[in-house]
């Protein structure tokens, strides 16, 4: 991905969402904690979790029928014959490959910044995906995050028209995260913890969700759905 663009309104916007009271009751709206009678949590919050988390140790590496309905809680769906080429054609050895060679264990944060650049397997992953027919940058996006929670975030047309366009969301993620000595991944960590959340939920799926939840509803009804 290109080198990002000036950081501050990107991190200020981020930060402020994140600090609000607002973040920590939408977090336990969204996934399900001391609901009404009658209420359900997205199907979203079943993401990271759904069969003990795409990056177990024993799946990490590989994509699994539980990977492709996972990304569905998202809202996205792998067409099927790019499904089966993951699972049973040469597809699935060509990322199982790249996924090796992406650091599987560490949060964002703590990554170099040569993890996300063009050349690095995370990206190489990213177009691998986004070259088969019918997968977007959405859709590829989210297969990647259920592979690696920690290090890729979810990014889709709600996030990128709440926060802006940066010319590169990893890596302006990845500086924003990182800036006055980690503050804004310290707040997510925070929030999580106030919403009463484990931590198989990711630092940057806790960004994702409150920064969705607060923009999902005016996305809808301004029909910025093609911003």
């Amino acid at each position: 991905m290109p080198t990002a663009e000036p950081l501050a309104p990107f991190v200020e916007r981020l930060r402020a969402l994140v600090a609000d009271a607002q973040a920590i009751v939408d977090l336990r709206r969204y996934f399900g904690i001391d609901l009404p009678p009658g209420a359900m949590p997205f199907t979203g919050s079943r993401f990271e979790h759904l069969a003990g988390g795409g990056d177990r140790p024993e799946a990490a590496d590989t994509i699994t029928a539980t990977d492709l309905i996972a990304v569905q809680t998202l809202s996205v769906t792998v067409p099927v014959p790019v499904a089966l080429d993951l699972l049973e054609g040469r597809l699935g050895p060509r990322l199982t490959d790249l996924l090796r060679a992406i650091p599987a264990d560490v949060d964002m944060t703590y990554v170099d910044a040569t993890d996300l650049a063009p050349n690095s397997p995370a990206q190489q992953a990213w177009d691998l995906l986004c070259d088969q027919h019918g997968v977007n940058w959405v859709t590829a996006g989210k297969l990647l995050a259920r592979k690696r929670p920690r290090l890729l975030p979810v990014y889709d047309r709600v996030v990128r028209c709440a926060v802006g366009r940066p010319a590169s969301f990893w890596c302006s993620m990845h500086a924003g995260l990182r800036a006055d000595d980690h503050a804004l991944h310290r707040e997510l960590v925070t929030s999580r913890q106030a919403a009463g959340l484990p931590e198989s939920v990711s630092a940057l799926r806790i960004c994702d969700v409150v920064v969705w939840m607060r923009h999902r509803t005016d996305h809808q009804e301004t029909n910025c759905a093609l911003q």
